[in-house]
């Protein structure tokens, strides 16, 4: 039985904004596995934003896509043909599969996931590398503790969302950075967030500053530009700043115009005592990762953490909602429903 798969790949590389035309579409035959691989079909594709760095040709912490390539992307597919001990037909897996409908992939590479303990889609959301990077991030790194202050922008996306409920189970106290009154909404009612500022209010930098009174000790940062500006008003001494992303930056072109402020943030890093660390989650993997499951995966059974997907349905869909991710237009998690 010969199996196909639908493909989207980067047909070019991105100016700006991605647009329509820098993926293409494709249909090719599926091989048979091998010893050792797995033949999975796709049901869900996870969308980040780190994708948009992949499709660039600039240098970074990963190599980029070529032209060609099907776009890469956490996956959780279910088995069809198994030549891998321990993988059977119909076995749910986590795996970087890709922009596509069915895939062959290394059984050494995937991770079984139990459906019975949450629905599976959350393997790529609160389950999976966000929650993964919130709490790695969050708890390595900004150390967050009891009574202090913890602020996160993008604070409803996957990452943001977790970060904050994790600094409460911690003790801290949390404020999201969110776009627009529903997302804000959605941080205080169903996130339980401590509180909520609108980054797109006309008066945003007089109501971060009176939502913090008692400045920031832990800035998660995932957006930069000015979000970030303003944030760096009210850091503490000793504050400490997660570097996880800077979604702002990813389309632009050209570097802001302006003075620059790199001088004054050095001058900040040095009379505060900051610590800013850029990181990858790839790289808590061996030392946090089992905890993560244990905690998380408690976390989320007791109701102590809560979660938003944002889904739509098709392959087909996967460009034009990449494409509103980059905007903010997500709520929650954006998972493409790629199979039922």
């Amino acid at each position: 039985m010969t199996i196909e798969s639908t493909q989207i790949r980067l047909a070019a590389r991105p100016i700006g904004e991605p647009k329509p035309s820098d993926f293409e579409t494709v249909t090719v035959p599926v091989p048979e596995p091998r010893d050792g691989q797995l033949l999975v079909r796709i049901r869900y594709l996870s969308l980040d934003p780190y994708m948009r760095g992949r499709m660039s040709d600039a240098k970074s912490y990963a190599a980029p896509l070529n032209v060609g390539d099907v776009i890469i992307g956490g996956t959780v597919a279910e088995v069809v043909e198994s030549r891998a001990e321990g993988f059977a037909p119909g076995d749910l897996v986590m795996a970087y599969a890709g922009w596509q409908t069915a895939a062959v992939v290394p059984a050494k590479h995937v991770r079984k996931i139990d459906p019975a303990t949450a629905p599976g889609s959350t393997a790529l959301s609160v389950l999976g590398m966000p929650g993964f990077t919130a709490y790695a991030g969050l708890l390595e790194i900004g150390q967050p503790k009891a009574s202090e202050t913890v602020v996160v922008a993008a604070a409803t996306g996957p990452v943001g969302s977790a970060v904050g409920q994790i600094a409460k189970i911690k003790g801290a106290r949390a404020v999201g950075i969110a776009g627009g009154p529903e997302k804000c909404r959605l941080l205080i009612e169903h996130f339980g967030f401590d509180a909520a500022v609108d980054h797109r209010s006309p008066t945003f930098a007089e109501d971060l500053k009176a939502t913090v009174p008692d400045g920031i000790d832990v800035y998660f940062e995932n957006v930069g530009g000015p979000v970030t500006a303003q944030a760096m008003r009210h850091l503490n001494t000793y504050a400490r700043i997660p570097v996880c992303g800077l979604i702002a930056m990813y389309n632009l072109t050209s570097l802001p115009e302006g003075p620059d402020r790199l001088p004054g943030f050095m001058n900040k890093v040095l009379t505060l005592s900051l610590t800013v660390r850029g990181f990858i989650q790839d790289e808590f993997v061996p030392t946090h990762h089992e905890a993560f499951l244990r905690d998380m995966g408690e976390w989320v059974r007791e109701g102590q953490v809560a979660y938003l997907e944002d889904h739509v349905s098709g392959l087909e869909a996967a460009p034009e909602a990449f494409i509103g991710l980059l905007k903010g237009a997500n709520l929650g998690k954006l998972v493409v429903d790629v199979a039922p």
